[in-house]
């Protein structure tokens, strides 16, 4: 072979093989190009779908659709567990439900824990982006389970949150009210005077009576706990509201030895309910100050009767001969 023949045939493989190079990095370039369009195709679509479900989720919750928006909002989680609409959505909604159910007890611990965890979830993962309200939801949430709680106390837990709702310009009209009741609960008797006094500048109610002449008899101010106590009888329909002031009533008329109205409060009570154990219990104490032993022991048996293991009848049987 001549060496022209040679430099052709050289040549002409150096051509095919730049040409299956050219070809092959045209090959990549189309599939990168696929990959790419089919990522932004793919990611503008879930971005599309997601705005879609967030856009329903919010109709669902303004009409008021608490059960349906529980459980889509679920459905979704299911596909992205972390996005913060939907922890928020099922988070409210539990709540929601929970609140619902309070009279029944059906589950509502089980729709407060749910609650509780998921928007501790969106707090802790989106802490920059939550909005006021749902710290106010989250204090909500602890006050209630403190409430249903047999053995735990979250008293403490409902207070910093809803404080810190407060101090990023939440506004409802209870908040100064679920926070003198839970700092009642801690024993803080001053602070929960405080905030029920606020409470009863923004809406006076029975409760809120009660509750702040409880605080005032608990911190040894029984002239104004009276006052309160007063306007709550006066005032309430609630027979149990009416029916625990009158006891307070009767215990600072026997501690300001008035025994003929103490005996009053307590006989009232036990007229519309005979099974107010601690006013029997308190008749007692009466009719042992006034030296009536026999029916002082009367009393605190029939105490017994309607709570067997109560401690100061119990031990005023055992002292009292």
């Amino acid at each position: 072979m001549t060496k022209t023949a040679r430099e052709s045939r050289r040549a002409l493989r150096h051509k095919g093989f730049n040409s299956r190079k050219v070809i092959g990095v045209i090959i990549c370039v189309v599939l990168i190009s696929a990959a790419i369009s089919f990522f932004i195709f793919f990611s503008f679509g879930k971005n599309v779908s997601s705005a879609f479900n967030i856009r329903h989720l919010a109709e669902q919750w303004k009409n008021n659709e608490i059960e349906a928006v529980y459980e889509e909002s679920g459905k979704l989680m299911d596909e992205n567990l972390f996005q913060k609409n939907m922890l928020i959505f099922r988070g409210y909604s539990a709540f929601k439900i929970a609140v619902s159910s309070l009279d029944s007890g059906n589950d509502t611990l089980t729709y407060l824990d749910e609650a509780i965890n998921l928007l501790r979830v969106a707090v802790l993962l989106y802490e920059k982006d939550i909005p006021p309200q749902l710290y106010y939801i989250l204090g909500q949430a602890y006050f209630y389970k403190n409430k249903l709680s047999s053995y735990y106390y979250y008293s403490d837990l409902a207070i910093r949150y809803l404080e810190q709702a407060v101090a990023k310009g939440y506004k409802a009209d209870d908040i100064s009210e679920l926070l003198g009741l839970s700092y009642a609960e801690i024993g803080n008797t001053e602070k929960s005077i405080q905030l029920f006094s606020e409470a009863l500048r923004i809406h006076e109610t029975d409760a809120l009576l009660y509750n702040i002449a409880k605080e005032y008899y608990q911190c040894n101010q029984a002239s104004v706990a009276k006052q309160y106590l007063q306007r709550t009888i006066q005032t309430s329909q609630n027979d149990d509201i009416i029916l625990s002031s009158r006891f307070i009533l009767g215990k600072i008329y026997l501690e300001e030895e008035k025994y003929s109205e103490a005996q009053g409060e307590f006989e009232t009570i036990l007229e519309k309910n005979e099974n107010f154990a601690d006013a029997h219990y308190q008749l007692g104490v009466l009719y042992e100050k006034l030296g009536d032993k026999a029916k002082a022991r009367a009393e605190w048996r029939k105490c017994l009767r309607v709570q067997v293991n109560h401690p100061g009848a119990l031990q005023k049987l055992s002292e009292v001969k």
